[in-house]
């Protein structure tokens, strides 16, 4: 028999002292208004209906002293239902009041790094972090890795790197789901698009595992994102309000 895996060592104050070295936006812009317009006024990582939020059971032991945004999230489909089954013992799902009520220290550390995750090496070596690829054609910002600011890409890594010493299983997770993104993107015959751990741009040749500095030219927009006509259009299509010209600060 394989010999059982390390107990997680991590507690709830843990996640209280991850959340305040956690604090960066994104970017100076709010990125958020980019999105809202295709997803009924709310920010595409803001509702379930896009993105079901999922916790370690120990952080969702903190939240629950903290504040009452976040709940239990009850299945309302085949393919959320799915999600639940398939997640680990330590993990759960939950659903938060929505965009109008967030407050942000209370934020997940997930939707702290949403659409960011932890990408590893075939070596192991945590390089950079990568985009969940399943929300490119809904998440601006994976169009525009450029604009995503060092502060928040430092803070990121800082978080997952303590993480993963207090808890090995997240570890685990995140060198198999990266060994998933190789696996996707080699079936695209498309490279995969990184930040680096310093904020710089790279790119992954998923067949061999290869990682090169990356151009704004390697990271091709994603309609509706490849133009503001089509942009435009697909605002129109969903019934939504433009957002103003320019992004405001986060």
């Amino acid at each position: 028999m394989p010999p059982a895996a390390p107990k997680s060592k991590i507690k709830p104050a843990d996640f209280a002292s991850l959340y305040e070295g956690f604090n960066a936006p994104v970017s100076r812009f709010d990125c958020g208004r980019k999105c809202a317009p295709l997803n009924d006024g709310e920010p595409v990582c803001c509702s379930t209906q896009n993105a079901v939020p999922v916790v370690h059971k120990v952080e969702w032991d903190l939240l629950k002293t903290r504040t009452d945004l976040w709940s239990k999230f009850k299945p309302y489909d085949y393919a959320t239902k799915k999600i639940v089954e398939e997640l680990t013992p330590d993990c759960m799902a939950i659903h938060c009041k929505g965009a109008r009520h967030c407050e942000r220290d209370n934020r997940t550390i997930a939707c702290r790094g949403f659409p960011f995750y932890p990408y590893l090496t075939r070596k192991k070596e945590f390089v950079g972090i990568g985009t969940y690829w399943v929300f490119e054609d809904r998440c601006w910002m994976m169009s525009h890795l450029e604009i995503v600011d060092r502060t928040f890409v430092e803070e990121f890594i800082a978080t997952y790197e303590a993480l993963f010493i207090k808890d090995k299983s997240e570890f685990d997770t995140y060198v198999d789901f990266s060994a998933s993104a190789r696996r996707v993107y080699s079936r695209w015959k498309r490279e995969i698009p990184l930040l680096g751990r310093k904020g710089e741009l790279l790119i992954v040749t998923p067949s061999t595992g290869e990682i090169r500095p990356g151009k704004s030219k390697d990271f091709p927009k994603v309609e509706p994102f490849n133009s503001e006509k089509n942009y435009k259009q697909a605002i129109k299509d969903a019934g939504g309000v433009p957002p103003p010209e320019g992004l405001r600060p986060a």
